[in-house]
């Protein structure tokens, strides 16, 4: 199944992974968010951390670069997502945290709208059960019409999920809000 039930392990391999990345950045303190639904509680999802590492701007982005470098990462380009760019594991050192927790590391510039999306996206879950519920809903129906298959989940999600998202994120910015609010 692509889809798992949620685990507060996930919580724990993301403060795994963020204490290994910290380390390897080597004294540049930058922010290092949870986002996507294993950062949601009660959210059934796929079992990959995602993180985002916020920079302001692009002596930052150089050296960051340098270090996630020095750790065994590469650069793989933005993927088509303006200051959102994807950082991949070459594995070849074979870390007993960054190599064994399935991840998406993320570099994104402060205030890019990629940033805002993951970071809205995440809070209104983590706040609104009737979100939650339909997003989990959703997953689910996307995996069995994908046939569990990871590329064809992905691109069924990018369309349903964006939209939907789309519709909350505006009723958000607009300030009404969200249909029910959780006691979570």
């Amino acid at each position: 199944m692509l889809i798992e039930k949620y685990t507060s392990q996930w919580i724990e391999q993301f403060e795994s992974l963020k204490l290994e990345i910290e380390h390897g950045l080597n004294g540049l303190n930058l922010p290092i968010e949870h986002v996507g639904s294993t950062s949601v509680p009660h959210l059934d999802s796929k079992p990959i951390i995602d993180l985002d590492i916020i920079y302001k701007n692009a002596s930052e982005f150089k050296l960051l670069k340098a270090r996630l470098t020095s750790i065994g990462y590469y650069h793989n380009g933005d993927q088509g997502i303006e200051n959102r760019e994807v950082f991949k594991r070459d594995k070849k050192g074979g870390h007993p945290v960054l190599d064994s927790i399935p991840h998406h590391l993320y570099v994104c510039k402060a205030q890019s709208e990629a940033l805002q999306r993951h970071i809205l996206t995440r809070d209104v879950l983590w706040k609104n059960e009737w979100a939650r519920t339909t997003y989990q809903a959703m997953k689910y129906e996307l995996a069995e019409k994908a046939n569990q298959d990871k590329k064809r989940y992905a691109a069924l999600k990018e369309r349903y999920a964006n939209a939907f998202f789309d519709q909350i994120i505006e009723k958000e910015k607009s300030g009404s809000g969200s249909r029910q609010e959780s006691k979570d």
